[in-house]
């Protein structure tokens, strides 16, 4: 078994060609064909706290194709999907050309989509639809306002971007290169892109002109606090990360004066009939196309020398993982 290692806390990650198999637990045994390169698995490569037990292999993605299970659900030939409930955190995740994983969050891989473009929506995609259905369920329609997507570059953000302008929203992208990947944003479908400096500096009023009505943010700490102080009344901010901090310097004046919503997503613990909603709505409104268009591809072999790429922010769009490679 090829795979990833992180040992301890205090060691670095390495690659094996020859891992032991007996690592892994689960009722459910996979070859896994890809996985995906998130922003949580360079911070477990990077020993920056994800991993939470050891030996561990990283990897919050799995697509993969089953070779037995103890449970009836599933059989021999199935081909899969797993995006987060703990894999590459607590439990061993797709960094690996073997995987055995509960069957709780597992879900089939929709017949329109290929194993290495499931990969590429990966979590990122998923928590971008996840995202996007929270605006959906509080009301943010097409027509309503601007929708604003912050770390707009990253894998989650680029996703939305599409996602959203796919739905017929006017996006603005906020990115902290946006000179350089303005058209890149501009493809994907966002009608604006403004310097992520408009909202990462100090905090500004708690309210401030209302600017949009419904964002994904990404970032957490200042961003987050200038977004709901920008947000319009009945507006709906969906927050899922923290790259930016976890601190969140606002007050309650954009919840009780213009009834703001602050949504959070987490698509680790999601239940299985939310993550099959997320992927019937991914298989239908995701231009695959333009998916292919912002996925590039690395071996498994070179995965821990790519996680410092991610953590400087010099990474767009999604990069699968290629375990055979």
């Amino acid at each position: 078994m090829r795979a990833v290692l992180i040992d301890s806390k205090d060691s670095d990650a390495r690659f094996m060609e020859d891992a032991e198999e007996s690592l892994l637990t689960g009722p459910v045994e996979l070859d896994v064909l890809f996985s995906s390169y998130n922003y949580k698995d360079a911070m477990a490569v990077a020993g920056k706290g994800i991993a939470r037990s050891f030996p561990l292999i990283p990897g919050i993605d799995v697509v993969g194709r089953v070779t037995a299970s103890e449970t009836e659900q599933y059989s021999a030939g199935d081909l899969v999907i797993l995006n987060g409930d703990g894999i590459g955190e607590s439990l061993h995740g797709g960094f690996a050309t073997r995987a055995r994983v509960r069957p709780d969050a597992l879900v089939r891989l929709p017949a329109e989509i290929s194993p290495d473009r499931a990969a590429a929506i990966g979590t990122a995609g998923f928590t971008a639809m996840l995202s996007v259905l929270r605006l959906e369920d509080t009301g943010i329609e097409p027509g309503s306002g601007d929708v604003l997507v912050t770390g707009a570059s990253g894998g989650v953000g680029s996703i939305a971007v599409a996602l959203l302008a796919g739905r017929g929203h006017r996006v603005v992208a906020s990115s902290g290169r946006d000179e350089e990947n303005g058209e890149y944003l501009r493809d994907l479908g966002a009608a604006d892109v403004i310097h992520r400096s408009e909202l990462s500096e100090e905090p500004g009023k708690p309210m401030q002109s209302q600017r949009w009505a419904g964002a994904i943010d990404g970032l957490g700490s200042t961003t987050l606090a200038n977004v709901l102080a920008q947000t319009a009344w009945g507006g709906t901010v969906a927050a899922y990360g923290l790259a930016q901090g976890t601190d969140l310097p606002t007050t309650v004046l954009p919840f009780i004066l213009r009834g703001v919503t602050l949504a959070g997503v987490n698509s680790v613990e999601a239940p299985l009939t939310l993550r099959e909603r997320a992927w019937e709505a991914l298989t239908r409104e995701l231009d695959l196309d333009l998916l292919d268009s912002l996925t590039t591809g690395i071996g498994l072999s070179e995965a821990i020398a790519f996680a410092p790429l991610i953590l400087a922010g010099e990474t767009r769009g999604r990069t699968i993982v290629d375990v055979t490679q």
